[in-house]
Formats: C-alpha cells, sequence, structure tokens
C-alpha cells in the first residue's frame, strides 16, 4: 500500500481536491504529495483549454467560490436558455441548468434569452442554426422566396412573415408557420351533371387562377383554400347553369363566365382571395344531344 500519493497539474490544468467525497478546494499547477495511506483523497484534474467544467458536485463547487477569476458560472433558470461563444466562435446553446466555464486560456461571452419569448432573433441565425445543439433547443422555419408565413404561437395568430429563415424556442410554447404560396395558381374545376333551364343534362368544366392576398384569412378561414375555391366554383356553376337555357350557355360563354365570376367573387374575398381569371373551359354534352346537333 503506498503511504503517499502524488499529484502533477500542468500548467493549463487545475486539480479538484476531494477529502472522503466532499470537495476541499483546487490544486495550481506544480507537483502535489498527500499522505494518504487510507486512500481517502482524491484529485480530479481538469483542463482550462476544454471550456467547459464538468464535475457531478458542480453546484458544490461554484457555491465554495474557487471559481472566481477563473470560470464564468451560468445558472440557467426553466425559462432560460444561453448562447455560448469561445473564441469570438460559436458554440453552442445551453438549455436549463448550472455550467461553468473556464476563462483563463479562452475568450467566453454568454448571452441570455427569455425563452418565453417564444421567436428567436439573433444577427448570426444562419450559423447558430447550423450548430447541433441550437437544434435541441430551437426550432428553425424557412419561409421560401414569393410564399408568406402565418406565424401561430399556442394556437393563436402572431403574425404574417415574409420570406427569410426564423427560430423560435422549443419548451415554453407551441410555435408554428404555415407557409402560403402569394404566386398565381390555376385549379380546373370539373362540374357535375347539371340540368339546364330548358332541362338538358350536361356538365360544364371552369378554369379559375386566383392568387393569395391575405395569407392570414387563407389559411384561418378554412382548413384548405384551394379546396374551398374548387367547392364553390362547382357551387356556383350549379347554379349559373341552370338559370340559362343551353342556347345562351353554348352561344355567350363569356357571359356565363362573368356570371361565374360574379357568383365566387365573394366568397373568395373571404378566404383572402384574388380571383385573377375565370373561364368556361368546355361543355360536355349528353351522347344523343351530340347526335342531334351534328344532324
Amino acid at each position: 500500500m503506498w503511504l503517499f500519493k502524488k499529484i502533477k497539474i500542468r500548467n493549463f490544468e487545475v486539480g479538484l481536491l476531494f477529502r472522503e467525497g466532499n470537495f476541499v478546494g483546487t490544486l495550481e499547477p506544480g507537483t502535489h504529495r498527500f499522505f494518504d495511506p487510507w486512500n481517502k483523497i482524491n484529485v480530479d484534474v481538469h483542463s482550462q483549454r476544454d471550456p467547459y467544467l464538468h464535475d457531478e458536485q458542480l453546484d458544490v463547487i461554484v457555491k465554495s467560490g474557487v471559481l472566481t477569476d477563473r470560470a464564468m458560472v451560468v445558472d440557467l433558470t426553466q425559462h432560460q436558455r444561453a448562447l455560448v461563444w469561445i473564441d469570438g466562435r460559436f458554440d453552442g446553446v445551453l438549455g436549463p441548468g448550472l455550467y461553468a466555464l473556464w476563462t483563463t486560456f479562452r475568450d467566453v461571452h454568454v448571452e441570455m434569452f427569455d425563452a418565453r419569448e417564444v421567436r428567436f432573433e439573433h444577427a448570426d441565425l444562419k450559423s447558430i442554426s447550423h450548430e447541433p445543439t441550437a437544434l435541441i433547443q430551437l426550432d428553425i422555419c424557412d419561409v421560401e422566396r414569393e410564399c408568406a408565413g402565418v406565424l401561430f404561437v399556442d394556437g393563436r395568430y402572431v403574425e404574417t412573415l415574409s420570406p427569410g429563415t426564423y427560430a423560435f424556442w422549443r419548451g415554453p410554447a407551441d410555435a408554428r408557420i404555415v407557409e402560403v404560396d402569394l404566386r398565381e395558381t390555376m385549379i380546373d374545376v370539373s362540374g357535375q351533371d347539371i340540368m339546364t333551364l330548358d332541362k338538358v343534362t350536361l356538365r360544364m368544366n371552369a378554369v379559375v387562377t386566383y392568387q393569395v392576398l391575405d395569407a392570414k384569412k387563407a389559411v384561418t378561414a378554412t382548413n384548405d383554400v384551394k379546396q374551398a375555391l374548387y367547392r364553390e366554383v362547382q357551387l356556383a356553376l350549379r347554379s349559373v347553369v341552370g338559370a340559362r337555357d343551353l342556347d345562351s350557355l353554348l352561344t355567350d360563354k363569356e357571359a356565363v363566365a362573368e356570371e361565374l365570376d360574379t357568383a365566387v367573387r365573394g366568397r373568395s374575398n373571404e378566404l383572402g382571395l384574388k380571383l385573377v381569371s375565370v373561364g368556361i373551359r368546355d361543355v360536355i354534352l349528353p351522347g344523343e344531344m351530340k347526335d342531334l346537333m351534328n344532324k
């Protein structure tokens, strides 16, 4: 059994001294000898070139005050988060907990945030969003070009976002972005079998081009704005066709399209849409009617 214990601490290291499992103090660089016949002394040697001090008794070590002037202590509550920069480079995002970072050999900078302010904004968001630890604490969302992002927090509308990259803290609230395409969109509307005023059954197909003007309305008025407009045009087709005889439908398609536009425009405004154009693609007659008209 060895009566003496020899510990060597290098210039960039710190020794944490424990006796019978209790933290006693620190050991500075140099060689240290202890009379320890019963093996009650233990020394954990930490490199100060590694920014983080990891120890199961970190809270005891911090409270002892031995880290003053040699480490930065970061104590984050449940709703706090912190960005860590080491030597001017982004290192990671810290969640709730107690941390100590050596400052003797490294330039350490810490930014504190309240995660209850759900949206996270930072000048260096692009570089931060590529760090793996950031993805643990943050939800990163991209709103593509020619789109708008409708932001909801805990199910409530907050704002409409322009194209760009956005980040939201995970945990305190549920943030969700619904992306809306602002470009013109064309839909083909297939009509159902409809009876005209003079009792002829036919099918009329329309083509509608629309554009989202109010992204909030387009998202909140219905769960599928494209399908809602499709159904509205189908209903309008039934109404317009049912009020005209076959001859007027076939000879004046432009007037039919204008009437269809008028019938749909009010509902499209409620959905946050602008109708760009409404047209009749074709009129499909039953077989016997086709034969009769071809004679």
